[in-house]
């Protein structure tokens, strides 16, 4: 019988909890201007069109006005109800990410499968001193991302993560 090897030894259980954090307060605003703009996007070739052909005036101007109703109610609720449904968490073992009202979905990354940590800063997110933190796992899922955190919390978490992740050995599964 032979002595079993420090690969064989039993791991410690990942504990599967609701994330801990919120995400900044501020990501209600971005989310916010987010929902306004893309509105804008649809609302305004209609308007500019509708006051430049009059024949078809109630057929652009009816529709624009659906879409910005529409727009601004999403605009007023959404960034509310996200808000309190996204969470995020970086424990010693893994990413825990939480987002979804209606349809949840909870991502974990084990910080021994972590490839790549980034955190990316749009032009609304740097306004509202925001950023996303993308962890890249091999998953087919695609990475793991928690949207709208401080912008120094997510710098510090990626680089605390980029320290962690090469200091966690492999898992052989």
């Amino acid at each position: 019988m032979t002595a079993p090897s420090p690969d064989d030894s039993p791991k410690p259980a990942l504990s599967l909890r609701p994330p801990r954090h919120a995400v900044d307060p501020r990501a209600v605003g971005w989310w916010t201007w987010q929902l306004v703009l893309w509105t804008a996007v649809a609302v305004v070739p209609l308007a500019v069109l509708g006051a430049l052909l009059p024949p078809a005036r109630l057929w652009l101007f009816l529709p624009g006005g659906v879409i910005a109703a529409i727009g601004a109610l999403a605009a007023v609720t959404l960034p509310r109800l996200w808000f309190r449904h996204h969470r995020w968490e970086v424990t010693d073992q893994a990413v825990y990410t939480r987002t979804g009202w209606f349809f949840q979905e909870w991502r974990i990354a084990p910080l021994s499968r972590i490839q790549t940590v980034d955190t990316v800063r749009g032009p609304l997110e740097q306004r509202f001193g925001l950023a996303t933190l993308t962890v890249t796992t091999a998953s087919a899922r695609g990475a793991v991302k928690a949207p709208g955190l401080d912008a120094e919390t997510a710098a510090a978490l990626a680089a605390d993560l980029t320290l962690a992740t090469q200091a966690t050995p492999e898992d052989a599964t």
